[in-house]
């Protein structure tokens, strides 16, 4: 969150940094292309896509769960709690380097290899490493929640007060996954795929290459 108000102090960097998240959608976008054609991984890879990776300002959502943490401790299984502690520390971990990577970038169009090279700059394979498991973590423990009795129902039972509580952001975030996930029947698959595939551009980028998301089809 602090981050997001460095963004409206500087309005440069701001540009940058959406600069740079719109070229990693489209670049997701593209790599997951099969994923969002599958009438099966559709719904969990338009959720993926834009409530872990997405260029949305979450800053709400992390609020309201500092809010209301403590009553939802007592309402919700502690997969749920896993679930919203793994998205916070994602989208605050994604904001970190971001940031750092767009001021290592700078002004102007970005590419897949002045992206590379920034990235190669401003980060580190650890960090990359860390948003690749979070991201696993979180689908695992979604996934989990499709198993708990009842959890549906009282997920729906909370949009009203959600609501009331300005906390509808947070309800759908849950629900939104939850359904996604229990559509899937059964997250391997899906998690696979993203896990293979962002290890592999992972080390292609850091090995130094300055395309290391393309000219590979064994990775799609």
């Amino acid at each position: 969150m602090q981050l997001r108000a460095a963004y409206a102090a500087e309005p440069q960097l701001r540009a940058c940094v959406l600069e740079l998240k719109a070229w990693q959608a489209a670049r997701l976008s593209d790599t997951y292309a099969d994923l969002l054609a599958s009438p099966r991984y559709r719904g969990a890879a338009l959720f993926f896509l834009e409530e872990l990776y997405g260029a949305r300002d979450f800053s709400q959502r992390d609020a309201d769960v500092e809010r209301i943490l403590p009553k939802m401790m007592v309402l919700l299984p502690e997969a749920a709690l896993a679930t919203i502690g793994g998205a916070i520390e994602l989208d605050e971990l994604s904001e970190e380097l971001d940031s750092k990577v767009a001021i290592a970038h700078g002004p102007g169009a970005v590419t897949e290899s002045s992206y590379a090279r920034a990235y190669r700059t401003a980060s580190t394979p650890e960090q990359r490493a860390r948003q690749i498991w979070l991201t696993d973590q979180i689908g695992r423990t979604l996934d989990g929640l499709t198993r708990v009795p009842m959890l549906l129902a009282t997920l729906k039972l909370m949009r009203g007060p959600a609501r009331l509580a300005g906390l509808s952001g947070l309800q759908q975030f849950l629900e939104q996954g939850f359904m996604h996930c229990r559509e899937m029947r059964g997250v391997d698959e899906f998690l696979g795929i993203i896990v293979r595939r962002e290890t592999a551009f992972m080390d292609r980028l850091f090995a130094g290459t300055d395309k290391p998301f393309s000219g590979d089809p064994k990775l799609r």
